[in-house]
């Protein structure tokens, strides 16, 4: 790898599903998605019926596992110093093995403890973004330039597919073996997730020299994300965007139930027909960017994905209307944040410098992932203030200004990967 961009490939985008060591890659992460739902439902429930948390205790539990990503600026600097890749991928994923399956064994010796759920919390959290920094290297060697779209398509669909059915599955395994037993299966998915890794012949070509201290790597990062014109314009998009949908989504379930007086079930009914548009955007997205341009497909989505969130606001009428109209937001909104998603991680990318691949990750990571909790703390005191739909109608609409980013930068006419 060089300092450069990935080489340009004219030529028509592969068939993925055809490509051995991708399909292996592939078919890791959807292992490792589907874990993850369980871990998602299983830690909270460990906190709530076996060490009777308060919900201040809940959300510190929350809190920690997006923690570690304000490291990510440190970490991405040092792992593109790192030869191997794939080996941070391995190790990552064996680090979150290895903390889950502490919960089942202290579960066996009654010995569980809330300090205990913290520190798997941070722990598999520093071990996620590990993995998000080494990956996007890693996906380079592994995915030709003119395929990104379409790799990022078909993992973008099988992490939705997981919020479909991973949920049910979660359920109903917690259910039979009690919340610790349940997390033993996303740990054996880490592990699975590691072998095929461990699978995948891969060429990883040594760093260059480097030039700088660590913190003078993160400097780089932050400068490169900061002044080049299409990372500027994606980081300002999805962060606006982040910041809105956050606000949304810290009341969307107490505005469902305490304001529409729906049921949990019903709730549940209405979050997973919008699941379902994940899946359907992450397929569309590459014929949409096929159709009319990666830019305009990202702006498309940019939008569709905050819009119908001001609708929630006025959603009223007998029960079935109310469940209608929240999952027919949310299959939209779904299928928005895909067409933006897919295109815009592929466009990251491809316009990156192969040897800044992780040290901008940990950057871009850092604002966009950073902005979120800040996002829910302010719908929280909105919600308060001024109601649960009023602030529903400002974070739909606040959101849509996240396409003014792209608007005003050379995203909107770029056409394809090589045209970027």
């Amino acid at each position: 790898m060089t300092a450069t961009a990935a080489p340009t490939d004219t030529g028509p985008p592969p068939a993925l599903h055809r490509d051995r060591r991708f399909r292996t890659f592939w078919i890791g992460e959807t292992i490792s998605h589907f874990g993850d739902r369980i871990s998602e439902l299983a830690l909270p429930l460990i906190a709530v019926t076996l060490l009777t948390a308060t919900p201040v205790q809940v959300s510190v539990l929350t809190a920690l596992i997006w923690l570690p990503n304000l490291l990510g600026l440190f970490l991405g600097a040092w792992v593109d110093q790192r030869t191997h890749k794939r080996r941070l991928l391995i190790i990552a994923d064996l680090i979150r093995a290895a903390v889950l399956l502490s919960l089942p064994a202290a579960y066996l010796f009654d010995a569980i403890t809330l300090s205990q759920l913290y520190l798997v919390a941070l722990l598999t959290g520093f071990g996620a973004v590990l993995f998000a920094m080494a990956r996007q290297a890693f996906f380079v060697g592994l995915v030709p330039r003119s395929a990104y779209v379409d790799a990022n398509s078909k993992m973008s669909m099988s992490r939705s597919l997981s919020f479909i059915a991973g949920p049910a599955v979660g359920g109903g395994l917690v259910q039979a073996l009690s919340a610790p037993v349940a997390i033993v299966v996303d740990a054996v998915s880490f592990l699975g997730s590691a072998l095929l890794l461990s699978r995948i012949p891969v060429t990883e070509p040594s760093p260059p020299p480097r030039r700088t201290s660590t913190l003078g790597l993160v400097r780089e990062g932050l400068v490169l994300v900061l002044r080049h014109p299409v990372l500027r314009a994606a980081l300002g998009c999805t962060s606006t965007v982040n910041f809105f949908t956050f606000i949304a989504g810290a009341l969307l379930v107490l505005y469902a139930s305490r304001e529409l007086d729906l049921s949990a079930g019903a709730i549940g009914i209405a979050l997973g027909f919008g699941a379902v548009g994940g899946f359907l955007g992450a397929a569309l997205a590459p014929r949409v960017s096929r159709a009319i341009g990666l830019g305009r497909t990202a702006m498309i989505g940019a939008v569709l994905f905050p819009a119908p969130l001001a609708l929630t606001a006025l959603v009223s009428g007998p029960t079935w209307t109310k469940v209608a109209m929240l999952a027919v937001i949310e299959l939209v909104s779904s299928v928005g944040v895909m067409l933006m998603d897919v295109n815009l991680n592929a466009l990251l990318i491809a316009v990156t410098p192969a040897d800044a691949l992780g040290r901008r990750a940990g950057a871009y990571s850092a604002v966009n992932y950073g902005i979120r909790p800040l996002g829910a703390l302010v719908g929280g005191a909105l919600g308060t203030t001024i109601g649960l739909r009023p602030t529903l109608a400002i974070a739909g609409l606040g959101g849509v200004l996240a396409v003014l980013w792209l608007l005003a930068s050379p995203v909107r006419h770029i056409q394809t990967i090589d045209t970027a």
